[in-house]
């Protein structure tokens, strides 16, 4: 049995589905206003790799990912740079996809852009005027009345008196009650605006995600993951929205993905700590990235650092090392086997990556201790469920992007230039060019075979 975080409940729970053998799913994604950073990398590898699960599974999964192309940053960047917003959203729409390939992340089944569901907004508003849990303030903008909803908090564990007397929420005249959110905001000069019947304007941000959910699953799912980051106020202003007009529950599984740290503060735009995917695929290959990301439990924070992505890549060297030894043998996994069966129950274990990962090592040392090309036929099929080893060994282990920039024609020279002087019985040429390698990034392995090389 699947077992899920729930973060609604604060505990695990058995996952049975809404419907009999399908999930449906749906993730916030990115405001497509600049390049993505690591911590916008970690929420989309994470939830592929639950996708992933599920489908191995046997659920048929719809998978939605939403993209915010309006939104009050994205209408700051264009004026800034003096662009058209279209532009900028494209622009930055096509480098996400671009990153989210090179990190191996298969695309949504569907990927609604929140411009093009402003009817659907448009509705839902007006199902929450009628229920009487919205109103038009006397600046035109439409606001949600956060007391005529008695759930609000359940998500986020805040309650009403907790956030009165914090400071988190902005004074506005206009409001009834200083906790209100916005669902539609009233045309300002300069900016994108549709016809409504609350006059022209633009939606809020909360209402986009609660309307594409809607739209492409039903106002009752399964599951709802994100950052940690939209726990509150996004994720428990989209179950308001969504409760309130249609007065039923509006998903049954929450799921947050932790932080990425830097220095042990949230990685983030606002705070300038961030790296951005393109930056780090400058220096390590993107399935290093992509193991880095998984090998960590999911909900636990990721601490950022030069040192754990070196970590990760010598992981994932010696996990390709023995495919590289051992010729893996095809061929559906036999989840009867005990490895099989230990990283099922882990992966069942609220997606329990770091343990999935711990048995694919376990493999390793069967796969060069046995010599069993079954057994590295095994590996690859677990670790092809987590995204994982599905080049071929030598792509991956002579490819890495931080070597001296020696061409594989020159260090094949070296290495047949070394051969010779060992046929010769010149050691001490052999040696010198082994090291002259090795300084360049280039370590050479002997055995029976041959020599065979591998860029550190």
């Amino acid at each position: 049995m699947l077992r899920i975080h729930n973060t609604l409940t604060r505990d695990k729970q058995d996952f049975v589905p809404l419907r009999a053998g399908e999930v449906r799913l749906y993730v916030c994604g990115m405001t497509v206003y600049d390049f993505c950073h690591v911590g916008h990398a970690r929420v989309m590898v994470v939830f592929d790799t639950v996708v992933r699960w599920l489908r191995a599974r046997g659920y048929r999964v719809s998978y939605v990912r939403n993209i915010t192309d309006i939104d009050d940053k994205i209408i700051d960047r264009a004026a800034k740079n003096g662009e058209p917003i279209e532009a900028l959203t494209e622009r930055f729409i096509r480098a996400m996809n671009e990153d989210a390939a090179a990190l191996g992340v298969e695309r949504p089944d569907h990927e609604p852009r929140a411009t093009r569901s402003i009817p659907a907004m448009l509705s839902l508003i007006q199902k929450l005027v009628d229920r009487g849990l919205a109103y038009q303030g006397p600046n035109g903008d439409v606001y949600y009345s956060v007391r005529g909803f008695p759930g609000y908090g359940k998500l986020s564990g805040k309650s009403l008196e907790d956030l009165r007397a914090g400071e988190r929420v902005d004074v506005d005249a206009n409001k009834r009650d200083a906790l209100d959110f916005v669902l539609w905001k009233a045309a300002k000069p300069g900016e994108p605006q549709w016809p409504s019947p609350f006059g022209s304007g633009r939606p809020g941000w909360h209402i986009e995600c609660s309307a594409m959910s809607e739209e492409l699953l039903g106002s009752h799912f399964d599951i709802h993951g994100g950052g940690q980051d939209l726990q509150f106020p996004h994720h428990e202003n989209e179950i308001a929205q969504s409760e309130g007009a249609h007065g039923h529950t509006f998903v049954n599984y929450w799921m947050h993905n932790g932080f990425v740290r830097v220095d042990n503060e949230k990685m983030s735009k606002s705070l300038g700590n961030f790296f951005t995917v393109r930056d780090v695929l400058a220096k390590y290959d993107p399935e290093v990235v992509r193991f880095f990301i998984v090998r960590a439990q999911y909900r636990s924070p990721l601490n950022y650092s030069d040192q754990h992505l070196d970590d990760a890549r010598s992981g994932l060297t010696r996990l390709y090392t023995a495919l590289r030894n051992v010729p893996p043998q095809a061929g559906p996994i036999d989840w009867s086997d005990p490895m099989a069966a230990r990283f099922e129950a882990a992966m069942d274990d609220d997606f329990n990556t770091p343990e999935a990962c711990a048995v694919l090592f376990e493999l390793v040392n069967e796969v060069n201790r046995d010599r069993s090309a079954a057994r590295a036929g095994l590996l690859q099929g677990l670790a092809g469920l987590l995204g994982l080893l599905g080049r071929a060994p030598e792509a991956f282990l002579q490819g890495s992007t931080d070597a001296a920039g020696l061409t594989d024609a020159q260090i094949e020279e070296r290495i047949a230039a070394r051969a010779a002087a060992k046929k010769a019985r010149d050691f001490a040429t052999a040696d010198r060019v082994r090291e002259e390698l090795a300084a360049q990034g280039v370590l050479l392995e002997d055995s029976a075979a041959g020599t065979t090389w591998r860029r550190r």
